[in-house]
């Protein structure tokens, strides 16, 4: 005979995801807003249209929320890069494989400021911080892997060297791309893909012709040039700085110095 119980379990089953995803889209909306700090549970819940009540009856606290937030992103991040980083870009001249891989991820943060609010908070508990290495990571291997295939001579180190600095130099300038309008972000996108052209060409293309005569970049140029991107506009060079301390030293040592000589650190406030 047919359960007579299965159905009305299904049907609380369901409902119940339904609204764990409404509280979800709700402290994303809320953490893209206020940053996590200052977001709370009682906005969270009313913004999704429950009770706290309802709320706690899934997660235990905002951290919880933001745990599964960012493993919900974690899984769409995922699929926006398989897009992205297709082996296949690989082959493509470096301009159009930099259009392949930045504009799908560009569009993938735009679409989601509260995945970006989190991946770009500092202050975070280390359970929290824990939980959003995976997506922290996710782009340095995809790239990682991209320029084993296009360089398989480029010795291992430096290439794992050259993807870490191009991934620092992308979040660098996320930033700008993340608080642009409409009307400023192709401008944004494209100086982004020069930095990384500049940068990228005379490593992962050495014989090849350099295209539209640019000239290319030493890693504290494209820094320097991240920087006076960034000097536009409300995002500062320390912001710049700050992205690309997580390269290796050797790097950051030189872009320390050309950032003290070309804006000196009370000129960055």
């Amino acid at each position: 005979m047919p359960d007579d119980t299965a159905k009305p379990e299904r049907k609380r089953q369901a409902r119940g995801e339904k609204r764990i995803e409404e509280l979800l889209d709700a402290a994303a909306e809320v953490f893209a807003e206020r940053g996590y700090k200052a977001a709370g549970t009682n906005e969270i819940a009313r913004r999704a249209g429950a009770s706290p009540g309802t709320l706690y009856q899934f997660f235990q606290n905002k951290e919880a929320i933001a745990e599964a937030l960012m493993a919900r992103y974690v899984v769409r991040l995922r699929a926006a890069h398989g897009e992205a980083f297709d082996p296949a870009v690989a082959e493509l001249p470096l301009e159009e494989m930099l259009d392949r891989i930045i504009d799908p991820v560009v569009a993938f943060d735009r679409a989601n400021p509260g995945f970006y609010a989190l991946l770009a908070d500092p202050a975070l508990s280390p359970e929290l911080a824990s939980a959003k290495k995976p997506a922290q990571k996710l782009m340095f291997q995809r790239l990682d892997q991209i320029l084993e295939r296009r360089a398989p001579d480029l010795p291992a180190e430096q290439r794992t060297r050259t993807a870490e600095v191009a991934v620092h130099l992308f979040r660098g300038l996320l930033p700008l791309i993340m608080t642009a309008t409409e009307a400023e972000l192709p401008v944004l996108v494209a100086e982004t893909k020069e930095v990384l052209f500049s940068y990228l060409s005379p490593r992962i293309d050495l014989e090849a012709t350099p295209q539209h005569n640019r000239r290319t970049l030493t890693p504290e140029e494209a820094a320097r040039k991240a920087a006076h991107i960034a000097m536009r506009s409300n995002v500062t060079t320390d912001d710049v700085l700050t992205a690309i301390h997580e390269a290796r030293a050797e790097h950051v040592r030189a872009v320390e110095n050309v950032l003290d000589r070309d804006h000196p650190r009370e000129d960055r406030r």
